[in-house]
């Protein structure tokens, strides 16, 4: 298995053209349907959001998008909103006690609402859905339904139900040449798409991959255990373990 750091050089070396290609090849137009922003059953929504895109979204503007015509009601006003009101503990390792969940994880996922849907989601009188905080919506947001099948990067909801092999271009170790790109679950897929969204969406889905293995770096390297008290939950990022408000546990 290659190292962290070369699959991170391979993912710096990801060719923003090849990937547009790729995207152009399978398709995709976002229908809206608000799928990749809610729950499904039991299962909340969870997506991965970094530390610098917790910050970013807590001072982000939300957008009116409600039926009632005014703000979206999941998330205060960027004025009073925390760090909570934006990222919750990924659920992976946790374990409900006797006060809530506790124990170590790895990583933040963004905040929830009551239906287990994304707190920044909302739909209009036509149930047509949005992102209230569009304009500041982390990477794997963006991206979606795609991912680049790098060792160290996300595969979000789910298994790929589609992929497409990237040209070999080889890494700084003389390796490389399995990276592909997949597709997820989304009605969107298959539909027409124009080069010049292909690209951005290229240039996105390039930052994601090397942004995840940076993180994963440093989570790596940032790692301490901490051997968390009843009760508590501490979570280990790339800035080191944190408590569930964001703040850092030696504080």
């Amino acid at each position: 298995m290659r190292s962290l750091e070369a699959e991170l050089e391979s993912a710096r070396e990801l060719a923003v053209d090849d990937l547009a290609d790729a995207i152009e090849s399978i398709g995709f137009e976002c229908t809206r349907c608000g799928a990749c922003c809610t729950g499904h059953g039991e299962d909340e929504h969870t997506a991965t959001v970094f530390p610098d895109e917790v910050r970013r979204l807590e001072d982000a503007d939300t957008a009116a998008v409600g039926s009632d015509g005014g703000e979206d009601d999941a998330v205060p006003d960027a004025a009073d909103r925390e760090w909570r009101d934006v990222a919750r503990p990924m659920p992976y390792g946790l374990e409900e006690g006797d006060d809530g969940l506790e124990g170590e994880t790895f990583e933040w996922a963004l905040q929830t609402d009551d239906c287990g849907d994304c707190a920044f989601y909302a739909e209009d009188e036509a149930g047509v859905g949005a992102c209230t905080a569009h304009e500041d919506r982390p990477l794997i947001c963006r991206t979606y339904p795609f991912s680049v099948g790098l060792a160290g990067t996300s595969q979000p909801m789910g298994e790929a139900v589609d992929s497409v092999s990237l040209p070999a271009r080889g890494g700084a170790d003389g390796e490389g040449g399995d990276e592909v790109l997949r597709a997820h679950e989304c009605e969107g897929l298959g539909r027409d798409i124009s080069r010049e969204d292909a690209e951005e969406l290229a240039r996105a889905l390039k930052g994601r991959a090397v942004r995840e293995l940076e993180e994963a770096i440093g989570v790596r390297d940032e790692y301490e255990p901490a051997d968390p008290e009843p009760g508590e939950v501490v979570v280990y990022d790339s800035e080191g373990p944190k408590r569930i408000d964001g703040t850092p546990l030696e504080e």
